[in-house]
């Protein structure tokens, strides 16, 4: 049920977490750190979730015209 997919979610974040501490020694890049880092501003870890989001959107619509316009071309 619920419980068991949450025991597994948080049992692969921490396996996740572990190897990026790991794997992340002596590069100078603070991967783990930032996983665990938690937004103080919600409002601000919300708006940057949407700005992302949009930003995403628009690059797969642009995508999708160019490649439905290249198909066109083709035929």
């Amino acid at each position: 049920g619920a419980k068991f997919v949450k025991m597994i979610y948080s049992f692969a974040r921490y396996v996740m977490i572990e190897r990026m501490k790991k794997l992340s020694v002596g590069t100078g890049i603070p991967f783990a750190e930032a996983v665990m880092w938690r937004p103080q501003d919600m409002y601000m870890a919300k708006a940057r979730h949407r700005v992302a989001y949009n930003k995403l959107l628009q690059i797969l619509q642009r995508e999708d015209f160019v490649l439905q316009e290249y198909r066109e071309k083709a035929q």
